[in-house]
């Protein structure tokens, strides 16, 4: 979903030199393939979207999983950017990186101050060690790797597995099934209570092609600042509760029957709404406050005709 939002803005543009592979032309996992990638092609700049993702089911399910693809992919996308003398490197890590309570908004300052949430921290911890390979090869290498932790995205080409799913897609998957099949409730994990920021992916890829085209005075003070981790949070600095998100999608959907929220199931992270001061500082707006609802029409549009 990421990388066609990247791929869409740089294509709108002007940007005709993509380098793309999909996973059946390039594993990630296998160094020697990636090696041998970045050895032929050369690329100038590298953005690094790939990764093993999915919501609070699959991380409880496949924990191992998470943490040793994501550790593969990225240390050798990254030691092999190094290798070949890649210009820039922009490295999209994840919010769930930040302490379960810490203070909100998230500020890029909180990593590392608390403890993570255990529903996801095999994977939350594969994306803070993709942050300190940024900041360490930076301060060793002298390299400009820059680390973006975008918000919760959802958008188009999104993943709508029941099992493995965030929470958009699989609200709007199961809206729409019992739409269809005339049901009367939706069943919703945990309390509905937990606060979460969404972007739509494609402002997220607006936000990325901008931290990459920052020009080298902003960014080198980014990336070499000895006692600050290389990374800007992208967001929309605002949040939404589950429950309200689900009435929201409900009517996006047309599903008019219960939603039922299973309190036995968990919650996850109480909130996570990201601080984007130092983006905004460098000069990039989030959309406006009522473009959840347009990303959600948009969204529902792309699964009714593809899926």
């Amino acid at each position: 979903m990421v990388g066609s939002a990247l791929v869409r803005r740089l294509r709108a543009d002007g940007y005709p030199n993509l380098l793309l592979r999909d996973r059946s032309e390039v594993d990630l996992t296998d160094q020697q393939a990636v090696r041998a990638f970045f050895a032929k092609e050369r690329p100038e700049y590298v953005l690094l979207a790939a990764a093993k993702v999915g919501g609070i089911l699959a991380n409880s399910r496949y924990p191992a999983d998470f943490i040793v693809q994501n550790l593969m992919i990225q240390t050798n996308v990254i030691h092999e950017s190094y290798r070949t003398g890649v210009n820039r490197l922009l490295f999209l890590g994840s919010s769930c990186i930040y302490p379960r309570l810490a203070p909100q908004p998230l500020k890029e300052e909180y990593l590392l101050t608390g403890p993570l949430e255990s529903t996801n921290r095999p994977y939350a911890l594969a994306k803070i060690a993709g942050v300190e390979m940024c900041w360490s090869y930076n301060r060793q290498y002298g390299t400009r790797f820059l680390a973006a932790m975008p918000t919760n995205l959802y958008g188009l080409d999104d993943h709508y597995d029941l099992n493995d799913s965030h929470v958009i897609p699989g609200l709007l998957r199961k809206m729409h099934e019992a739409k269809i099949a005339g049901a009367q409730d939706v069943v919703i994990w945990g309390t509905g209570t937990p606060k979460r920021e969404f972007l739509y992916s494609d402002a997220a890829a607006d936000a990325c092609i901008f931290l990459l085209n920052l020009p080298d005075s902003q960014l080198r003070q980014i990336t070499e600042d000895q006692d600050v981790y290389p990374m800007v949070n992208i967001g929309c600095g605002q949040d939404i509760t589950i429950a309200n998100l689900a009435e929201l999608i409900a009517e996006v959907v047309g599903f008019r029957g219960r939603l039922v929220f299973d309190n036995s199931k968990p919650d996850g992270t109480p909130r996570k709404l990201l601080d984007i001061g130092r983006l905004r500082q460098l000069g990039w707006l989030p959309p406006p406050p009522d473009s959840l609802r347009e990303g959600l029409r948009k969204a529902y549009s792309d699964f009714c005709e593809n899926l």
